[in-house]
């Protein structure tokens, strides 16, 4: 028996404790988060993101937040502190790799992405990096 994947990111401002954002495609890039950066600028930008599973499901310790793809390295995640906007999380958050989120249930846990360019960038639309989230999905008893 196969199961649907029960456990989502989002992006469009989503809400800490909430259920709202746009659902990111799932290797469809029909919904992707997309940033637009000028490459002459070394510009970053960041985009905040939730992660959630479906009504009636959590994730049984950490959910690994992560980033894959040929330019993978041009994208970092970075927990929430409850930054006002992107500006502060620009500025402020920590960025990695990789981050590890506890307690994410069927409500928005916030995390950020930031997508960064390069004056050695040619103007390219880049769809080789995707965001993976892993966690083990438990159903409510």
């Amino acid at each position: 028996m196969t199961m649907a994947n029960q456990l989502h990111i989002y992006y469009g401002n989503p809400t800490s404790g909430m259920t709202d954002g746009t659902e990111t495609s799932s290797g469809t890039e029909l919904s992707p988060i997309s940033v637009t950066l000028d490459a002459s600028q070394s510009e970053a930008k960041a985009v905040k993101c939730a992660v959630r599973c479906d009504t009636g499901y959590y994730i049984e310790g950490n959910t690994t937040i992560t980033k894959i793809g040929t330019n993978a390295a041009k994208w970092k995640v970075a927990e929430d502190n409850s930054y006002a906007d992107a500006a502060a999380a620009l500025a402020n958050a920590t960025w990695l790799d990789s981050i590890s989120l506890a307690n994410v249930v069927d409500v928005n846990t916030i995390f950020w992405v930031k997508a960064m360019s390069d004056s050695t960038e040619t103007p390219q639309n880049d769809t080789s990096v995707d965001l993976q989230a892993e966690g083990l999905v438990v159903a409510e008893a």
